[in-house]
């Protein structure tokens, strides 16, 4: 076998892509040495040959690809302008793979596309890691329904805690839990209340009026519930550490605890003695009281669990991580500048800006668009720095602002898709499991008639 390089056409070698043919000087391969084309060049055998491309004819010196051609088009491009762009009309992830089989580098597109191409690489990781915790999900429920005896009992406690859509007794438990959240948010600000607090005031709660009695029955039964619903999700959940490591499990234990830990604290030491200085033992208990009690108001949290968009506020959140960070330090730096501004111009007028920690509350306020009113700069110099700031935090909001409102798009058509595959993988359950059932029942009566007969 002849090489290549030294044939007939030796200036030149043809390329058959799809059925489309592209006669190219082996002198404009040579730029690109490392690429699958111009690894070609080096190849001194047939066997060398074909373990580049999938077929070669000797007598044309025809080198054939059984690759797209559109996308090869682009590469041709590439190979004899220098430009390289994405097909409009092809997937970005099916061009990428062409990329990859060619051995053509990614950085070598252009600035516009490979943005849009790394952008599609993360929705697609995203994605992927999604689906892969669910069939890593679905195969744990599998094998433990498998290998244990208790594994039936153990996936309908799955269903009816984590999966609403599971059937009836799993909208009853979401129901019932949504219920709780509602009654305790209520309590809790109805606990706020001047009667209230001033009867709470007087003595322990469980020594308390009547009312202080009611809200404290109240609170009981919601914190029971949700303790049977923490202990339920903790027995049926695959990966113990795994579940407790999941933020809003952690919000749980931090609105759970308190209550416990407030009898604990109410009681006092040693059966209610209180030590020397009680004045300030009890101000600090009462503190502590407060404190616990207000933590309550995370069991609205738990409202995630039924809500999709609370799951997509959450995960956009969880991915704009960078976003975010960016505005609050764009923020800081302006604020940093304008505080000082305001405090020079409105030092003289005395009318809140006593110093520049003080100017930092304008500043922030102003920026944020908010402005309450409280700290009003009188002077013309003070007014251009207010307008400055106003302006600045417009256009400091605006620029992530764009990019956090396309990752919450994105992030709830992926949790929508998502939660409808679950739907259809119970759905798709639910009716094998019937159709087993009858099919079963079907060959028992069979059997049975030959003893009947």
């Amino acid at each position: 076998l002849t090489p290549p390089r030294s044939s007939s056409s030796s200036q030149h070698v043809t390329i058959n892509v799809g059925g489309n043919k592209y006669l190219v000087p082996w002198s404009t391969l040579d730029e690109f040495p490392l690429t699958r084309l111009g690894r070609l060049k080096g190849c001194n055998s047939y066997d060398e040959i074909v373990q580049i491309c999938d077929d070669y004819d000797e007598d044309s010196n025809e080198f054939f690809f059984d690759r797209n051609p559109r996308a090869f088009r682009m590469i041709m491009t590439f190979v004899s302008a220098g430009k390289l762009r994405l097909l409009r009309e092809m997937c970005v992830m099916s061009f990428r793979d062409e990329l990859v089989y060619w051995g053509i580098e990614e950085a070598s597109l252009e600035s516009c596309c490979h943005r849009k191409l790394l952008h599609k690489a993360h929705q697609v990781a995203e994605m992927k890691r999604g689906d892969g915790e669910a069939e890593l999900s679905k195969a744990k429920a599998k094998v433990l329904a498998e290998s244990t005896k208790f594994g039936d009992c153990m996936n309908k406690l799955h269903d009816m805690v984590e999966n609403p859509e599971s059937g009836i007794p799993g909208k009853v438990f979401a129901c019932l839990s949504i219920l709780f959240v509602v009654v305790t948010v209520i309590s809790v600000c109805v606990s706020t209340m001047p009667d209230i607090r001033l009867e709470e005031d007087k003595v322990s709660l469980i020594l308390s009026g009547n009312r202080c009695r009611n809200m404290f029955i109240i609170e009981t039964i919601c914190v029971g519930w949700f303790s049977l619903e923490f202990i339920l999700r903790f027995i049926q959940a695959r990966s113990k550490w795994q579940f407790l490591r999941s933020p809003l499990n952690i919000i749980d234990i931090l609105a759970i605890l308190p209550y416990y830990v407030s009898l604990l604290v109410d009681k006092g030491p040693e059966g209610g003695r209180k030590p020397s200085g009680g004045n300030i033992y009890l101000e600090k208990l009462g503190l502590v009281l407060r404190v616990l009690r207000a933590l309550r108001i995370l069991y609205v949290m738990r409202l995630a669990r039924h809500s999709l968009g609370l799951q997509t506020l959450g995960l956009t959140i969880r991915r704009c991580v960078r976003e975010i960070g960016l505005l609050l330090l764009f923020l800081c730096v302006s604020v940093t500048l304008f505080a000082p501004l305001v405090y020079l111009a409105e030092n003289e007028a005395g009318k809140g800006f006593s110093s520049i920690p003080a100017s930092y509350w304008w500043a922030i306020i102003s920026m944020t668009t908010v402005g309450y009113g409280d700290m009003v700069p009188r002077s013309i110099a003070g007014q251009v720095v207010a307008l400055s700031s106003i302006l600045s935090g417009i256009l400091i909001m605006a620029f992530p602002a764009t990019s956090i409102f396309h990752t919450f798009s994105l992030s709830y058509l992926e949790l929508k898709q998502q939660q409808a595959r679950v739907q259809r993988f119970t759905e798709y359950t639910v009716y094998t499991e019937s159709t087993t059932y009858f099919v079963g029942e079907t060959h028992q009566q069979k059997d049975l008639r030959p003893s009947l007969g």
